[in-house]
């Protein structure tokens, strides 16, 4: 897991001595789009997705530079109200995983796209209960379908990659957990990628995969994020 502390909204700047160990980051394919989706409904102008795949900083800021996305929170999912603070989910034993709950326009960008995304840039799909240097069933990675239709889209995806072997020998350790709630993370974890661009994890594990995102979905990129604090002062 994560080994630093966060005091009063302020990460201490000590802990992240690690990271002058061997990189961990993940490496980006684009992956083929699904054959099933979600056909946008009439009239509907935003939907919701909710993805965990390790650290929800980079998890965010990846769909934060979506087209279509005019949203991601960053929290937690699997677990009760209770336990939804980063000090207990960083436990291990609360059940959530550090999530990030997408809001998006059906008509510009679709589930689907979403998932293919999530797949090839956001995370590394066929780690178990890890991503990178960051261990433990909190950093699983899961779809959290909000409803049946999705998790059959997410499900018949996770099929279609592993029949077509497209990680190789490796098979995708995705789950999906059907209708479960979603709480925000604290205050100091938004938008903490583009707040803490030179922080050394954001720059080792998640920058590049803002890049990887640029260069395998151009079509998909947009440079100016659509931040959490610009939305709450809308």
């Amino acid at each position: 897991m994560k080994s630093f502390a966060i005091a009063a909204g302020t990460l201490a700047a000590a802990a992240f001595a690690w990271h002058a160990a061997p990189s961990f980051a993940e490496t980006a394919r684009r992956v083929p789009a699904p054959t099933v989706d979600l056909t946008a409904p009439a009239g509907a102008t935003t939907a919701t997705a909710v993805f965990a795949g390790g650290c929800f900083w980079g998890v965010q800021g990846v769909f934060q530079r979506v087209e279509g996305v005019s949203n991601a929170l960053s929290g937690y999912a699997g677990g009760e109200a209770r336990t939804a603070r980063y000090n207990e989910v960083g436990s291990g034993r609360t059940g959530h995983a550090e999530a990030v709950r997408i809001s998006y326009d059906p008509h510009k960008v679709s589930y689907g796209k979403l998932l293919q995304i999530y797949f090839s840039v956001a995370h590394d799909p066929t780690q178990l209960n890890r991503q990178g240097p960051d261990t433990g069933p909190q950093y699983r990675s899961t779809v959290f379908a909000e409803n049946a239709d999705q998790a059959r889209i997410a499900n018949a995806y996770i099929a279609q990659l592993n029949q077509a072997k497209t990680f190789g020998s490796k098979p995708l350790a995705t789950t999906v957990e059907v209708s479960k709630p979603f709480y925000a993370a604290e205050d100091y974890h938004q938008d903490y990628l583009t707040l803490h661009p030179n922080q050394p994890y954001i720059a080792i594990h998640d920058l590049p995969k803002i890049d990887d995102l640029k260069k395998l979905f151009p079509e998909s990129y947009k440079a100016t994020p659509s931040l959490v604090r610009a939305t709450k002062a809308s």
